[in-house]
């Protein structure tokens, strides 16, 4: 084994990985602590794992991959010594770089395809490719190499980078001996209310919603343009949802996952490491996997946890949805909050695929179609009482109409979503991010695509990248349970 040239990544949880060679490392979106997320709305990383910071190798670099929170973690970032340089491509919205310098990092904005070298160690950031979807197209990929070693690609959150496959066709970057991939399907139990079920009948398509689609996707679909990879690792999913009842998601049992795939074929072998798993990559030979001695899965959780998670399995009953937050002290502005809102969210739904998809039909389950497409419930509203607002096209906005059972609304709108009223009012506070509301305490129906619902909207209208303001708000939320002196390393 050639010791010079080979790379060791560490898999620390989630997509949290540290990738060492020529006595260099590279920290790659660090999730240093048990559970990521705003304060209040954390999500436990599954496996449960304690990473003890004051062993683990001292990183040289920073990677930041982008800004959602599951990446983006401040107070693990608040563990690092303020000289470590943070890289990342330049689109991340500016609120990010604000809140990582207000903690004391100098962060560098890297030109996609730009190498930064350290020692021998290159690391290059790839922009994401172009079919990737909306909310994750200013991911970079990071490519890390050891001199003329074998190459590692991470795909990190999107489609593989077009100009890395360019580059790699056009002999000017190698084909990477392996490549890590992102499961994210963060599909829950059959049953279990989720944003990603469609509630109106029949039209909650389940073939996309099972493991062999998800490694069909992962290593047929997603690594089609890099042929000749030999090793894939897999890491993603691997986390608990705030509140949720059901445990891990299915089809996130990584070494599970990577038995059935190599039993299926013999393009490549594919790797599920748990975190605290060491794989070392080194030129012709087999990738080896060792356990490193500074991450420390939780046993007792994880025992426990699946206990609970195989009795779920077999017995679900019937779940509600419940809110994340807690009800606000101040009802009368948080009502004032929402309702000065929604003239926003209704001109801005317009430019958004369920904007369009509406606007181009004419007729509904109930007969022809007036100028109200869509309808926004917002439940345990003041008083306790459910909310409902109806989109109107032609004023482009919502307008509050009577509240009807959740059935009737289903019939005469062929779009809708139902949230918890604090949820939507902690997002437009800071307290609450989209991807917590849309992925943890939302329910909707749609005609159409997955693509064409009102989660698709929400993440179009409220993330990082349209809502700095809402972003900075919430980095200054979680930034103040950050302890005043961490244990800086």
């Amino acid at each position: 084994m050639d010791s010079g040239t080979r790379l060791e990544l560490t898999f620390l949880g989630h997509q949290t990985w540290l990738v060492e060679g020529g006595d260099h490392s590279v920290l790659i979106d660090p999730v240093l602590l048990p559970a990521f997320g705003l304060p209040g709305a954390e999500c436990r990383v599954w496996p449960p794992r304690d990473v003890d910071t004051t062993a683990m190798p001292r990183p040289d670099a920073v990677v930041l991959s982008h800004e959602h929170l599951d990446h983006f973690h401040l107070p693990s970032l608040a563990l690092l010594d303020r000289s470590v340089p943070i890289y990342t491509g330049p689109l991340l919205p500016a609120p990010v770089e604000q809140a990582i310098a207000e903690l004391g990092f100098t962060v560098h904005r890297i030109d996609h395809t730009t190498p930064v070298q350290l020692g021998d160690l290159t690391l290059t950031l790839f922009p994401a490719g172009a079919r990737t979807l909306f909310w994750e197209d200013r991911v970079v990929q990071p490519c890390v190499r050891v001199g003329q070693g074998p190459a590692v690609f991470i795909a990190v959150d999107a489609d593989i980078s077009d100009v890395y496959v360019q580059q790699v066709a056009e002999g000017t970057q190698p084909v990477p001996h392996m490549a890590v991939v992102s499961n994210n399907s963060q599909i829950v139990p059959p049953g279990m209310p989720a944003s990603s079920v469609n509630l109106l009948p029949g039209l909650n398509g389940t073939r996309y919603k099972t493991g062999l689609s998800v490694l069909h996707q992962l290593l047929l679909e997603v690594l089609a343009p890099l042929d000749g990879i030999r090793d894939v690792a897999l890491c993603g999913n691997g986390f608990l949802p705030p509140a949720s009842p059901h445990g891990p998601f299915l089809y996130s049992d990584h070494p599970a996952m990577a038995t059935a795939a190599n039993s299926l074929q013999g393009l490549f072998q594919v790797h599920g490491p748990r975190p605290g798993d060491r794989l070392t990559v080194a030129a012709g030979e087999k990738v080896t996997q060792a356990r490193v001695d500074w991450v420390h899965t939780d046993e007792d959780f994880e025992y426990h946890s699946l206990i609970d998670h195989a009795a779920f399995l077999a017995d679900p009953g019937h779940r509600e949805l419940t809110a994340l937050t807690a009800a606000p002290a101040d009802w009368d502005q948080a009502l004032a909050d929402v309702l000065a809102e929604l003239p926003r969210l209704g001109r801005e739904l317009l430019a958004t695929s369920t904007g369009i998809l509406a606007c181009s039909i004419h007729e509904y389950l109930s007969g022809p179609l007036g100028a109200h497409r869509a309808v926004l419930r917002l439940k345990d509203g003041p008083g306790g009482e459910l909310l409902q607002f109806a989109w109107d096209v032609t004023a482009a906005g919502f307008v509050q109409v009577q509240v009807t059972e959740r059935e009737e609304a289903m019939a005469a709108y062929p779009f809708g979503a139902e949230v918890f009223f604090q949820d939507f009012a902690a997002l437009l506070r800071g307290r609450l991010q989209v991807w917590d509301v849309a992925g943890g305490a939302m329910e909707c129906w749609h005609i159409g695509s997955p693509l064409d619902s009102l989660v698709y909207a929400f993440f179009a209208i409220y993330g990082e990248h349209q809502r700095p303001d809402l972003a900075a708000l919430s980095y200054a939320h979680a930034a103040s349970a950050i302890p005043a002196a961490g244990a800086v390393r």
